[in-house]
Parts: structure tokens; C-alpha cells; sequence
């Protein structure tokens, strides 16, 4: 069936399954506030629009006086950009898709876009087309590949017209949002479009559904291409493909509809910080209980780093990523290609999650029991029921607990002066 232009047309079609199937992915924000590097991607915005004076004391101590924000960009050099690495980090990561930012709310394109004179990464700054590296990159390892783009910018003029007559006018969509979607879509051909910037004005000011039901009906990805909920004010959490609902959503329960958490490891900003310390940065351990809790609620985790303004990806960063594949070497297999199952988690605690596969359960535990014995209420168990934890060879005795559920006897560890690493998955077989 074609798609009509309107929400129940488009909300109707189905999700490409690759994405539910994904569950990990890594977004990647980098632009020209990869250059002062300082407070957070709204660089920018809390300098000029708010004239934050802290910011303000930023440029005045670090660049010559008069300094414009447009003078950023030719610092922004890439110079250590190497695409193929980046991929390989992101596939050990465990990662089956990445966004990386195509044009952030400061208006500068990673890419030639014809509509950008002079405020792109070809014209200025690497003098390379960052999205059709990375892409090439990426799908030589069999990644994913997905485009943030933000429909707003904070200082385009054409913006701030169209804004000033309460959005009456179209000026900036019609000359330079909606081009660059489609160039973005023709180009690159994309497995996902993460849209952004939406907040202002409503979706029909940004032609949202017009733009979708070409890229549903007609453009070179129809079939397996998805998107976000950020397609105008009001949008999220209501229209479009998957939801993010808002920045690190946690439902709490499980939602009706396909959902992703972003996420970001500096848990401050999302692009480059000069000055981060190891304190803001996520831990192993919280990494892997948002992914569990996310997946177990029916939802994709995606994983923000921020680059380097030369295109390095920090050795923190590097690090936890490389944990969170190793994590996934071992329990992917209770992740990946998973469903929710009938019970998420057990009331009793916050450190037990399930998910599953056809009628296998998975019990993911965050803490290992302090008598070695894991306590399971929700699961029923058959005589024939089966119990191996992964990444261990053998099956595990388990009985029936008085009342209801089971219990697990885990396999020794030896007594460690460290931490025992975060989060182990049970495989249960022959439970109800």
C-alpha cells in the first residue's frame, strides 16, 4: 500500500525487523563544538543565545578577541579521522547499528551539502565528506548505518524569519531543511534517520509527513529504512517509527511501542569535553544495567561518544565500549534478537531482568547472590527444565522454592579483591 501524508497513514506501517532485532547501537556526536570543546554540543547557544557568562569567559581567555563562532570551523580539522578504525571499535563494541551526527541545531553539515555554502565539512575545516566515509566504513563491517539531522538551526537567518512569523512562513524548510533530508537520503541511503530540533514548531511548519510518506513510498531505502518521533512539536512519544520519548528515556514499565534510550557515556554532555574527569564518565556497571533494563522493557540502547575536534575517539571511551563488547561476547545471547517476557523484572529486587526467545528465559542478574544461590519467583519450572549460565560450561542445579519460583545454585568464584565484573544471564529451558 502506498503511505498517505498524514500520521495515521504513516504510523500504520510496520517497523523494519532489524531494528528490534539490533538492540545496540553507538550514536556519535561531533561538529564544530568539538572545537571549544567546553561545557556541552549547545556551545554555541549558551554563548551567543543566552550569553552565559561562564561561556563568555571561556572564549574571552582562550581565543583573540572578537572571535566569531564561524571562525571554529576551519579548527575543526579531523586530521586523526580514520573511518575503518572507528568501525571496528564500534563492531567489537557489540554495536549493530551507528547515528552518527549529519548536522547538529548549530547548522554545520559533516557532509557537502549544497545548501551549506561554506558552513560544511568540505568547504571548511576537514575538507572530507565525514558522512560518506564513515558509511563506507561501516558497512564493510556489516553495520548499520543511521543519520542524526536536526530540522532547526539556533542562527539561521531564514530560521529566525520563519520563527519571528509564528511559523507561517517556510522559508528555511522549503530552502534548507527538506533539501538536505532528501540529499541526505539519496546520497547515503540510510538504515535509520534519528530526527531532532523539532521542538519549536509543529510538523507541519517541517513538512514531517510529506517528507515521510516519499522516504515509506518512494525513495531508495522505503522498505528497510526507520525512523525516530522528533518530527515536530507534539511528535514525541506519539508519531513516527521507534520513540525516544526524550533524552535517556526509562519507562519503568513495558511500553506499547518500539522504543530507544540514548544514552551517553560522558554523563554530562554528548559532544567533547576538553575538561572531563573520570567521575562523569559512566561506569562499566551502569552501562550494562541500562542495557539490560532497556532491552528487557522492549527497547534499543544506543550509546553516545563524542569525538575528538581531530576525530579521536578518547582511550575512556574506547575502554568502556570494548567492556561493553566483551560484556556482549559472553551474554549477547540473552540480548540480541530478544523479547520482552512475561515478567521484566522481579518486584523483589532491582537487580533481575528478564528477556527471552520463543520459550527460552533469560534471568539477567546485575549482583551476585552473597550465598551463591540466585532466588528466581517468577519463573515455573518443569521437571525437565534445563539451567546453564553463560559463558559457563555445564548445567546448574536448581530446585523448586517453597511457594513459588526456583532456586539457582551459581558455580563457585574465586574470591577476588576486585569487583566480580557487572551482570550474568541464566538460561532457563523447560520454564513457564
Amino acid at each position: 500500500p502506498r503511505y498517505r501524508p498524514d500520521w495515521a497513514s504513516l504510523d500504520a506501517r510496520p517497523l523494519p525487523a532489524w531494528f528490534d532485532r539490533a538492540k545496540v547501537g553507538v550514536f556519535v556526536h561531533w561538529g564544530v563544538f568539538s572545537v571549544p570543546a567546553w561545557g556541552s554540543e549547545w556551545f554555541w547557544w549558551h554563548w551567543q543565545g543566552l550569553h552565559d557568562a561562564a561561556c563568555e569567559r571561556f572564549v574571552r581567555r582562550r581565543f583573540p578577541p572578537g572571535t566569531t563562532y564561524a571562525e571554529f570551523a576551519p579548527l575543526f580539522t579531523a586530521h586523526d579521522f580514520q573511518p575503518r578504525q572507528w568501525a571496528q571499535l564500534f563492531q567489537r563494541a557489540g554495536a549493530r547499528y551507528v547515528v552518527l551526527t549529519t548536522k547538529h541545531h548549530e547548522g554545520f553539515t559533516n557532509w557537502g551539502s549544497p545548501v551549506s555554502w561554506n558552513w560544511n565539512s568540505v568547504d571548511t575545516g576537514p575538507h572530507r565528506d565525514l558522512v560518506g566515509e564513515l558509511g563506507e566504513a561501516l558497512r564493510e563491517s556489516n553495520l548499520r548505518y543511521g543519520l542524526y539531522h536536526s530540522l532547526m538551526e539556533w542562527f539561521n537567518p531564514l530560521y529566525l524569519a520563519d520563527k519571528q512569523s509564528d511559523f507561517k512562513t517556510q522559508n528555511f524548510v522549503l530552502k534548507k531543511t527538506m533539501p538536505e533530508l532528501y540529499d541526505l537520503v539519496l546520497k547515503y541511503k540510510p538504515d535509520l534517520i534519528w530526527s531532532d530540533g523539532d521542538w519549536e514548531a509543529p510538523d507541519s511548519y517541517w513538512n514531517s509527513t510529506s517528507f515521510l510518506a516519499w522516504l515509506y513510498n518512494d525513495s531508495p531505502v522505503k522498505d528497510t529504512v526507520v525512523v525516530n518521533d522528533r518530527w515536530g512539536r507534539g511528535c514525541s512519544c506519539r508519531h513516527g517509527g521507534f520513540y525516544n520519548c526524550a533524552d535517556k528515556y526509562r519507562p519503568g514499565t513495558l511500553p506499547e511501542h518500539k522504543w530507544e534510550m540514548c544514552s551517553s557515556l560522558d554523563r554530562l554532555s554528548w559532544g567533547y569535553r576538553s575538561n572531563m574527569s573520570l567521575a562523569e564518565v559512566m561506569d562499566e556497571m551502569s552501562m550494562i544495567e541500562e542495557l539490560v533494563q532497556t532491552v528487557s522493557l522492549g527497547g534499543n540502547y544506543l550509546l553516545n561518544v563524542g569525538p575528538t575536534k581531530e576525530g579521536v575517539i578518547v582511550p575512556i571511551f574506547q575502554e568502556r565500549l570494548l567492556a561493553l563488547g566483551r560484556w556482549l561476547d559472553t551474554n549477547g545471547e540473552a540480548i540480541y534478537e530478544s523479547q520482552p517476557w512475561r515478567v521484566q523484572m522481579e518486584n523483589t529486587t532491582d537487580t533481575v531482568w528478564y528477556t527471552s526467545k520463543g520459550p527460552v528465559v533469560f534471568a539477567i542478574f546485575l549482583l551476585w547472590p552473597r550465598d551463591g544461590v540466585l532466588c528466581l519467583p517468577s519463573p515455573i519450572p518443569s521437571p525437565g527444565t534445563q539451567v546453564t549460565l553463560l559463558g559457563f560450561a555445564g548445567t546448574l542445579k536448581w530446585q523448586k522454592q517453597p511457594g513459588k519460583g526456583m532456586l539457582i545454585t551459581l558455580p563457585y568464584l574465586l574470591p577476588s579483591p576486585l569487583p566480580p565484573q557487572s551482570g550474568w544471564a541464566v538460561k532457563l529451558e523447560g520454564v513457564k
